[in-house]
């Protein structure tokens, strides 16, 4: 099992133990910011399952179908747990405010007991996910989903201090809505490069502009067209070009030298380049399905 899936297990046997403790401390204590970091956690054991489910399915070996394999599995995975973030954060938003015109009562001492133990529920499962989740936007959504429980037993646990303290009421909702902000962000961020994925747009650390005149200062290239470059899956990104080069070069040379470019500059592992002698004639091949071409006219017949 790869350190990746080993990860989302763990977090997944926490968040999934801790989660029913969470619910009844926020219906007993009636915080809803409780509530709120209660609905995330529940959203996280789904998220997290989607996760781990994408990651195993991502490892298939490709098919006669599916040429490039299940990769793509992990992107959905990703987009599908921001939509689920953006989701609840709304719904929290709403009963927040909803609190904020009515406070209910809060019972101050339960709800500081259970977020302080969701915290470190929530910053165990954190531990456990960081390694993964800058170079997996799957494992970074399953990461975002228990960052977001981590602020909500935070945002809970200075709610519970303000209540005890100053029997400020108002602390909860407010710190409940200060989370969903937090979450929002983070949750945008994942649709946003999740779609741009799907969109096959070109990978952010990719300088189209220094990529094309890279491969144009390559010895034997006169020039390079139909250019693109996008992402399969988080971390492995393709490149596909049409490149001209002098009919005189040695070709085998110069793709080895484009493929050492793609790969040691700009981190792109999957290389098609096709070169295409400039200068060179070639014959067209005949074709058994284009029409004959109509018979020369002989012109009026003259007397």
């Amino acid at each position: 099992m790869s350190r990746d899936a080993r990860g989302l297990r763990t977090a997944l046997v926490i968040t999934a133990t801790f989660l029913g403790v969470e619910i009844a401390g926020g219906l007993l204590s009636g915080s809803v910011a409780l509530l709120a970091d209660a609905g995330h956690m529940a959203t996280d054991v789904a998220a997290l399952a989607l996760a781990l489910f994408a990651l195993r399915v991502a490892g298939r070996e490709p098919t006669a179908s599916k040429t490039y394999g299940y990769r793509r599995t992990e992107i959905l995975a990703a987009l599908a747990n921001g939509l689920v973030l953006v989701a609840i954060s709304a719904l929290v938003a709403i009963d927040a405010v909803g609190r904020i015109v009515q406070p209910p009562q809060v019972r101050g001492e339960l709800m500081l007991v259970v977020a302080v133990a969701g915290l470190l529920a929530n910053l165990a499962s954190a531990v456990v996910l960081h390694a993964g989740h800058r170079h997996s936007l799957n494992v970074r959504g399953a990461f975002l989903h228990v960052v977001g429980d981590a602020l909500g037993s935070v945002g809970a646990i200075v709610a519970a201090v303000l209540l005890m303290a100053f029997g400020w009421a108002l602390a909860d909702p407010i710190a409940a809505l200060l989370i969903t902000v937090l979450i929002l962000v983070s949750a945008w961020r994942l649709v946003k490069e999740s779609l741009d994925v799907l969109m096959e747009a070109a990978p952010g650390h990719v300088d189209m502009a220094a990529l094309g005149r890279e491969m144009r200062a390559v010895a034997g290239v006169v020039d390079v067209h139909d250019l693109h470059v996008w992402t399969l899956t988080s971390g492995y990104h393709a490149i596909s070009a049409h490149v001209d080069v002098d009919e005189t070069a040695h070709v085998p040379s110069v793709l080895r030298a484009l493929q050492g470019l793609a790969q040691e500059r700009f981190d792109l592992d999957h290389t098609t380049f096709q070169l295409e002698p400039r200068g060179a004639t070639h014959e067209a091949e005949p074709c058994a399905a284009c029409p004959a071409p109509p018979a020369p006219s002989s012109g009026p017949a003259v007397a």
